[in-house]
């Protein structure tokens, strides 16, 4: 298996852990901020863990920082927006963080996107509009708008390894590290620590975002930004779909169309990417072999 297919097939388990958010957020009775400080609390401990066995020191510098205010942001509005409309909502406005890619790439990095990319990224956040049609409320709420937000700062975790001197790892860790300090005020007003709610909240920390967290990281050193924010397509697809099987919001025929146009357009993507990653087509993309090197080496 080639790195960039590891680091892609890390990207999807990340992007299935992902999608468990929306459900667990919705089965605690807390507050938003409450519910991030919690699960971002216990994701410090499984970070610790796993930083420690791969000795990897924890980095401190403007580049981390900037990236840790990119996590610490789409962990807080992601979690306060699912309380403030629905699931399908906030990650329909979250997973408008390819555009945002594309956008940063060209404005920060002056990377032209390829017509590739761009063709991709109409298809797919065509389909996920497609696939919430039933419930998307265009303009409604500052719900929406912080889901909105949300995707702004997602697009900024995609582009870590692009900051000179970065650290994804200990952008994550110090980035949960406020997302913790900023939610304690609001845990310590709950009531509810029943066994439901905490063990709702231990899922959300250790898998969906320790481990996924993690599993993004690995994956972010083999996959470039735009394809990684792609091939995320699985995550809004899954995320109404357990919300509506567990917690009992509907989903209607167009949220199955706009799936179908979500995962074809992912694999359809990558399958073309894999063939323009040939031995013969070296020459073609040098400059992509180049960045690829440069993140592997750090």
């Amino acid at each position: 298996m080639s790195d960039q297919r590891k680091g892609t097939f890390c990207v999807f388990a990340a992007a299935v852990l992902y999608s468990i958010g929306g459900l667990c957020i919705k089965l605690i009775p807390w507050n938003g901020l409450a519910i991030n400080g919690g699960r971002t609390a216990i994701a410090l401990v499984v970070l610790a863990v796993y930083l420690r066995a791969v000795h990897h020191p924890l980095r401190w510098n403007r580049w981390v920082l900037l990236g840790a205010l990119a996590v610490c942001g789409t962990n807080i509005l992601f979690a306060v927006a699912n309380k403030m409309t629905t699931a399908a909502n906030t990650i329909v406005l979250q997973f408008t963080a390819p555009i945002f890619v594309l956008l940063f790439s060209l404005l920060f990095f002056r990377r032209r996107p390829r017509r590739l990319d761009l063709i991709t990224c109409a298809v797919v956040f065509g389909g996920v509009l497609f696939f919430f049609v039933d419930s998307l409320e265009l303009g409604g709420g500052l719900g929406n708008l912080l889901a909105l937000l949300s995707g702004v700062s997602y697009a900024g975790v995609f582009l870590l390894n692009d900051l000179p001197d970065s650290d994804p790892i200990s952008s994550v860790f110090w980035g949960d590290v406020i997302s913790a300090v900023v939610g304690f005020p609001a845990i310590i007003k709950e009531t509810d620590f029943t066994l439901p709610t905490m063990t709702s909240l231990l899922i959300l920390g250790v898998f969906q975002v320790a481990f996924a967290y993690i599993l993004m990281c690995i994956g972010l050193k083999w996959t470039p930004a735009v394809t990684a924010s792609l091939v995320s397509g699985i995550e809004p697809v899954l995320n109404p779909i357990l919300v509506a099987l567990f917690y009992g919001e509907r989903m209607g025929l167009f949220a199955l169309i706009g799936a179908v146009i979500v995962i074809m357009g992912v694999v359809i993507y990558n399958v073309i990417q894999a063939r323009q990653d040939r031995p013969r087509a070296d020459d073609a993309s040098g400059s992509m072999q180049e960045y690829r090197k440069k993140e592997i080496t750090g």
